[in-house]
């Protein structure tokens, strides 16, 4: 059974991804900070016949993501997808004027240095294999960068450049890596339905295509 595991997992297009991949015979595992959305999800999951996994931490923290991943690998199985999809807090995201370095810190800690740590940890088994896949989603800043929202701004674009550079690296090693952001509000009857961006990533995983996608 191939195994999908999302950081950042959440309600709208955590849940979405999860049941999408399950469809398809996949097991799940999920990381996110709260236990009890984690496992409410699980449930929802499991009652769809859905083999489900989840373990809650604080990926911001050193190598967080990478001992959340390796437990959930040791239950089930290698990681054949990682999905990298956390939301930053919205304290943290405030004009360029107003924004600190600590602002900033913790966005870096938990857009960049987490997906570094979550790859580390996915990587040598895809590397193995000589296959996988690497999903990272983020916002529009991303791609539209705002001085309203410049944590955002900045510590996207450089997830951004990290993703590119493993995607130039692992292609021909047969790791596909792509990313998407997202324009928009994200939600049911909102302006993206997250069952939608869950089909994209899907398509992702199983049939490749460009690196980057904007979802607007």
């Amino acid at each position: 059974m191939p195994t999908l595991a999302i950081i950042g997992a959440g309600p709208n297009l955590g849940l979405a991804t999860a049941a999408r991949f399950g469809a398809e015979g996949f097991a799940v595992g999920l990381v996110a900070r709260n236990h009890d959305k984690l496992r409410t999800m699980q449930n929802t999951l499991e009652r769809e016949g859905i083999t489900t996994r989840s373990t809650a931490t604080d990926i911001t923290r050193p190598r967080a993501a990478t001992t959340a991943l390796t437990e959930l690998a040791e239950h089930l199985g290698p990681i054949d997808v990682l999905l990298y999809s956390p939301l930053p807090s919205l304290d943290w995201i405030k004009p360029v004027t107003h924004t600190t370095s600590e602002d900033v810190r913790l966005s870096l800690s938990l857009s960049v240095l987490g997906a570094i740590d979550s790859v580390q940890a996915v990587l040598p088994a895809m590397r193995e294999r000589g296959r996988g896949t690497l999903l990272f989603t983020t916002g529009g800043a991303a791609v539209a960068p705002s001085a309203a929202r410049a944590s955002s701004a900045v510590s996207y674009s450089a997830e951004v450049a990290y993703a590119r550079l493993l995607h130039e690296e692992l292609g021909p090693e047969g790791i596909r890596v792509a990313h998407t952001a997202i324009v928009g509000t994200l939600g049911p009857g909102l302006q993206h339905e997250p069952a939608t961006v869950a089909e994209l990533l899907w398509r992702q995983h199983a049939e490749g295509g460009d690196f980057q996608t904007v979802v607007r």
